[in-house]
């Protein structure tokens, strides 16, 4: 038993280590080439987890391999845009001008069921309305609707908001994120009065505590329990 949790953990902290490696673009992303790399790290992680005759290193060398090609494949895509297009291919335009082009989407095979779906979550229900649908190489459609479509923009309307702040989480379900605190300017009796104005006296009363460049406060008390 100790022997699976061992070789579980360094199996687990390897492929974490690695994925951390890989870089956020392509974990958000998931390009073909790393949904691959996904499914044949969890095909090679999963044979050492539950076989103990097989040796842990015959589980770590394949996958320690796997993460270092994807290393050089990342770089090499970065430097030559002809090996991005051939390990990622090209974005295809779905619809141009308001009208759908059949072709690539034979080619992407995407149903016309499937691209409503995408037009719908977008925002833009009818494909007439569309400037532009391009299919990424991710798989996601990205719309530009036509300008007359898209929503008009404060600089259109002649108005000048105010600039948004990033909030800072500075209580998370009654605990004091101390280092938070100090990168938003913020001290204990800051902190203490924003509790008495909403009639707390206490961390633990407090769900979540934010603070926004701009001085904004948003406080949402714990939920009592029924």
């Amino acid at each position: 038993m100790v022997i699976a949790f061992v070789r579980t953990v360094i199996l687990y902290l390897l492929i974490i280590a690695g994925l951390r490696l890989m870089g956020k673009r392509q974990i958000g992303e998931l390009e073909p080439s790393d949904l691959v790399l996904a499914l044949l790290i969890a095909d090679l992680a999963a044979v050492p987890m539950q076989d103990f005759g097989i040796p842990l290193l015959t589980g770590v060398v394949p996958i320690l391999t796997l993460l270092c090609i994807t290393s050089i494949f990342s770089v090499l895509s970065t430097k030559s845009p002809f090996f991005r297009t051939v390990l990622c291919g090209r974005p295809s335009i779905i619809i141009e001008n308001g009208e759908l082009n059949q072709r690539e989407m034979r080619k992407n095979r995407l149903t016309i069921d499937e691209l409503t779906e995408e037009l719908r979550l977008q925002g833009c229900p009818d494909p007439s309305a569309v400037k532009y649908a391009i299919l990424e190489t991710n798989g996601q459609l990205s719309v530009l609707p036509y300008a007359a479509q898209a929503p008009a923009t404060p600089a259109q309307l002649g108005l000048t908001p105010e600039e948004p702040g990033i909030p800072r989480v500075i209580v998370s379900d009654g605990v004091l994120l101390r280092r938070n605190l100090n990168r938003a300017g913020r001290d204990d009796h800051w902190l203490y009065s924003q509790l008495k104005k909403s009639g707390l006296s206490s961390l633990k009363q407090v769900f979540l505590l934010t603070v926004d460049e701009t001085g904004k406060v948003c406080l949402v008390p714990k939920a009592v329990a029924s």
